[in-house]
């Protein structure tokens, strides 16, 4: 961990805590700051939060007092879960008051270079890519972010011989100063946190700041698919290296059944493990970003015959009785669903439904040819009726939840079919999260 005087006898509040917010409190105390934590859970129901008391850091729980931005203050780190909207976050923009998350302070400490990954979406499968090819390669990656360790946590014990691999959301991104990959990547850009953003354009910015601080010795590992996002990024001053499903660029891109970095082949497609025309596209960046970083082109072919998903997504989980089971409960949208539903030709069963934004499914329609039945549950069942019945899907079942869909599924289907969930939809309704959705559907279709 790099030395750094910057926080010491600094009064910081951190606000928000959670596994990033409890990293940074920690590592603040440790920098000899003076650090005041708050978060709205109570403190008897906020472990967290007593067991920073037992370390001698001043904790507030129960709200956040608008009274906390009088005791001064010189800086905020701030969940990055916690809308700009929130009372004590307006307040201290209008005191001129720094903000910042978690994964600034990461940066300022961290010995070891980084690579960040940001998009939409295929941020955690291309991060998963770089990461295992980097250690076929003897390059001593350490994974961190939204994936995996809190950024704040794995710096400080990163070394000059580690690269930090770091998933980044445009929330974590939003709160950074001088924060500056070696590599940065952007898998893709499509509507997205907009009840968090305001729009589209807000949205895009804040995924663009990843590149803010590059230089020309830096890189930018970029979708030249996306004419969004070739003119996002056409200001950049990193070194822009493009990958493409479509066209032979400067960088990765697909040619002749083959995947190519620059003139030279890397791998058949035929031999690449993992499913789908999305992962495709994520496969590609972690090619373009690990070649860039030195790695082995027989460590890139071992990883990417081997490798067939992260968990939760279009995660293979098991075959029973010629059924192919497929947990894509990561698929909290609608772009994910239709990937996740393009990546097979067979007959599918659709597992979908979750929460209710407000949006409908018709525009998945066209993805759905496929779809021969549709178990559909929780908040959005009814509107995923309705476009089942509009795509002509064969069966339509309304049922209680993910657990009781897997048995009605597989009741219904025949050797040969894909049993499929990818909810299209967050998972708040009914679940505490997307992985626990997920590994209520993996403990279901084992129980068959």
């Amino acid at each position: 961990m790099k030395n750094t005087r910057e926080y010491e006898h600094k009064k910081v509040l951190v606000l928000g805590l959670a596994k990033s917010g409890v990293s940074a409190a920690l590592l603040l105390h440790k920098l000899d700051a003076f650090v005041t934590v708050n978060d709205v859970k109570p403190l008897k129901e906020n472990p967290e939060a007593m067991g920073l008391l037992e370390e001698g850091i001043k904790v507030i729980c129960g709200g956040h007092p608008i009274e906390l931005l009088d005791e001064g203050f010189e800086l905020i780190v701030k969940n990055p879960g916690i809308p700009y909207t929130n009372p004590i976050i307006e307040g201290a923009l209008e005191r001129n008051i720094p903000i910042i998350t978690e994964v600034e302070l990461a940066y300022q400490i961290s010995l070891a270079p980084m690579i960040g990954i940001t998009g939409t979406n295929g941020k955690t499968t291309t991060t998963t890519l770089i990461d295992l090819i980097l250690a076929e390669s003897n390059q001593n990656p350490l994974i961190a972010g939204n994936i995996g360790t809190v950024a704040s946590e794995v710096a400080q014990d990163a070394t000059e011989d580690n690269v930090m691999v770091v998933e980044l959301s445009s929330f974590q991104l939003m709160g950074i100063n001088t924060f500056r990959p070696q590599i940065a990547v952007l898998t893709n850009l499509y509507e997205a946190h907009l009840d968090y953003h305001g729009s589209k354009t807000l949205y895009a910015l804040a995924k663009k700041r990843i590149t803010e601080n590059q230089t020309p010795s830096d890189y930018l590992v970029y979708n030249y698919d996306q004419l969004e996002v070739r003119e996002l990024i056409e200001d950049s001053k990193a070194n822009k290296v493009p990958f493409s499903l479509y066209e032979k660029v400067e960088g990765a891109y697909v040619y002749n059944g083959s995947i190519y970095f620059k003139e030279e082949q890397i791998i058949e497609l035929n031999k690449v493990a993992l499913p789908g025309k999305h992962n495709l596209e994520n496969i590609l960046a972690s090619v373009a970003s690990t070649k860039l970083h030195g790695a082995e082109n027989s460590a890139i072919v071992s990883v990417l015959t081997s490798f067939s998903g992260v968990k939760h997504r279009t995660q293979f989980v098991t075959e029973k009785d010629g059924r192919r089971f497929y947990n894509d409960s990561k698929a909290t949208n609608i772009l994910a669903c239709k990937s996740a539903l393009q990546a097979f030709e067979e007959p599918t069963i659709l597992l979908a439904g979750g929460l209710d934004r407000g949006n409908g499914f018709d525009e998945l329609i066209p993805s759905l040819k496929n779809v021969k039945g549709l178990v559909v549950f929780g908040q959005t069942a009814d509107k995923w009726r309705q476009t089942g019945e509009k795509a002509g899907i064969e069966w339509i079942v309304f049922v209680e939840n993910v657990e009781s869909a897997v048995p009605v599924a597989y009741e219904n289907s025949l050797p040969g079919d894909v049993i499929l969930l990818s909810p299209a939809c967050a998972s708040w309704d009914q679940y505490k999260t997307f992985e626990v959705r997920g590994d209520m559907f993996i403990e279901a279709v084992h129980k068959l």
